[in-house]
């Protein structure tokens, strides 16, 4: 299995189906605190539902569409990083995060983000990466400020999520302003390695 450390027994693995069990667990066991923000925390329920989900982003994958990393700490799947949307050729891709509660404050978003970041820019030469999270989501956009993007605006009622209109902030950052974020991020924090 090809995987990526993050520093302090923390790696970086591509989700695979085979690995359904245990993304379900994860998913079950931080569905209270994912559920008002992620959709498929509310219907990945059991390893059925999260093998579904898996094959889809793995068929994703393959076309180069869709890149989604588990965030491990030891051998427990804690969160995971995902580059959705991503388009190699238009040179955009949109990058989402989600931890268990109880991994929160360690830094693990961020790095894990600044690998895929990294990847994405350095080795895909993807020109923009996209956040985009409800405004109501505090932690959400803390993680896209800490990571250097700039809030662009609000997409008023934007989509519908578990029967409501919401809307959505979107966050950017463009390849020829990531030397100098890394450089700044690299200064706090352990570097992460982006040969995923």
């Amino acid at each position: 299995m090809i995987t990526s450390s993050l520093g302090d027994d923390a790696e970086l693995e591509l989700m695979e189906p085979w690995q359904a069990g245990q993304f379900a667990a994860a998913v079950e066991g931080a569905r209270e605190h994912l559920a008002p923000w992620i959709p498929w925390a509310l219907y990945i329920n059991d390893a059925d539902s999260a093998r579904t989900f898996l094959q889809r982003v793995a068929d994703a994958h393959a076309r180069d569409a869709d890149h989604f990393y588990g965030i491990r700490v030891g051998e427990v799947l804690v969160g995971g990083v995902r580059l959705a949307n991503f388009n190699a050729s238009g040179g955009t891709s949109e990058l989402g995060v989600w931890l268990a509660p109880e991994m929160q404050g360690r830094g693990l978003a961020s790095r894990a983000s600044r690998c895929l970041i990294d990847w994405a820019f350095q080795q895909r030469g993807i020109s923009r990466v996209e956040w985009r999270n409800d405004p109501r989501n505090a932690r959400s956009s803390a993680v896209a400020r800490r990571l250097g993007m700039t809030r662009e605006g609000l997409l008023r009622s934007s989509f519908e999520f578990d029967g409501l209109r919401r809307d959505e902030e979107v966050w950017s950052l463009l390849a020829e302003e990531w030397p100098a974020v890394e450089s700044r991020l690299a200064g706090s924090a352990q570097p992460p390695s982006a040969d995923l």
